[in-house]
């Protein structure tokens, strides 16, 4: 029923467009992981959903999901340096930091530009493309012939293991295949969970870039999930689950090529979707539950804070908060904010940190959350 891929040192021109054969999903062991996948994505979507300020998701939530995708490309920051340059508004970074900062970026400009054309196009993905490895690059020209090579140290490495099409003629018109295979819902019924794990396998087979294509389709699982209305905010820890399964993640992605083998492949984005999303639900009540209780613990205090809702707020919106960010936001003028933030050292809820001549003050239990796997 799907016709695998007769050779993995040439390029696969042959890859078969979308739709796959009903059968190849429709599997009663299938059909039961995406009622608990629906179900736990349901579940989170409706916590998210309900918190008024979506700061707490958006600045924390969607930067651990760039730091864990990157790490599946083996680009790898510390928490202290992400968090640090994220709160010095990318102008001292080291360079993996950077990396994993444009990822959140591509997250977030591609969620705004699916809000305003509704629809994916062939703009969306090399937007996408070009946010995460800062180019100017489309699709992969003529005269490169990507092969993809097995990683490691053991007796495979190094060889070939999947060859993707060739050609910039046959490359976009099959990813304007799979374009229109995400958008029309009406000629491909097909639950949007199962069609998520078929768009990704045939976006990475089509590999459209020269570089950043796992990255580049992680982003898009989470925006078709906000697309069809699954998610409200690109918020899913999805990566989570792919780094801890990562061997495989690419035994499905290459079974498929190799065997046809789409059964374990979708079972296994579905059981990503299920677990990453009872780990972000939990995460997020974390989150607000330890907001709640350190704004009621300030507001007993006696030394009274002016707007301590707004002063909570803003040091759960990022693990490091800077007197500048108080400042920028209107909440407080410098020496208030400087003061307040002192104080909150003090109360043990911050913990005050000098990095290069540089002040920043540690949120510390939102870090241990975030952290927390």
């Amino acid at each position: 029923m799907y016709p695998i891929n007769p050779d993995r040192n040439l390029p696969w021109n042959d890859l078969p467009l979308l739709p796959i054969h009903a059968e190849l999903y429709s599997q009663v062991e299938i059909l039961e992981k995406l009622a608990d996948a629906r179900a736990a994505l349901a579940r989170l979507h409706g916590r998210s959903a309900v918190i008024p300020n979506q700061g707490l998701l958006i600045n924390t939530i969607s930067l651990q999901e760039a730091k864990l995708s990157s790490e599946i490309e083996n680009i790898f920051t510390t928490d202290d340096d992400l968090y640090k340059a994220f709160s010095d508004e990318a102008k001292l970074m080291n360079p993996k930091s950077k990396e994993v900062l444009k990822y959140r970026e591509a997250l977030w400009s591609g969620f705004q530009y699916l809000n305003e054309k509704e629809r994916f196009d062939m703009d969306y993905f090399i937007r996408i493309y070009n946010e995460i490895k800062q180019t100017s690059d489309g699709i992969r020209p003529d005269f490169i012939n990507t092969r993809i090579k097995a990683g490691g140290t053991g007796p495979n490495a190094g060889k070939t293991v999947y060859t993707p099409p060739y050609g910039q003629k046959i490359i976009e018109e099959k990813l304007q295949n799979l374009i229109r295979f995400v958008n029309d819902d009406k000629s491909f019924k097909i639950d949007h969970l199962l069609k998520m794990a078929i768009a990704h396998y045939q976006f990475e087979a089509i590999h459209p870039f020269r570089d950043g294509n796992g990255r580049a389709g992680r982003v898009f699982n989470i925006h078709y999930l906000t697309n069809k209305g699954l998610l409200d905010y690109p918020i899913l820890f999805l990566s989570r689950y792919i780094l801890d399964h990562k061997d495989d993640y690419y035994y499905g992605l290459n079974g498929v090529s190799q065997k046809g083998n789409w059964k374990f492949w979708i079972l296994f984005m579905l059981r990503a979707i299920e677990e990453t999303s009872n780990i972000t639900f939990h995460k997020i009540n974390d989150i607000v539950e330890t907001r709640d209780s350190i704004l009621r613990f300030i507001s007993s205090q006696k030394d009274n804070f002016r707007n301590p809702d707004k002063l909570v707020e803003a040091i759960f919106t990022q693990p490091f908060t800077k007197v500048k960010h108080l400042v920028d936001a209107g909440i407080y003028s410098e020496n208030t904010a400087r003061n307040y933030l002192n104080q909150l050292c003090d109360l043990q809820v911050l913990e005050k940190k000098q990095v290069d001549g540089h002040h920043y003050y540690l949120n510390q239990e939102l870090y241990r959350i975030l952290a927390d796997n």
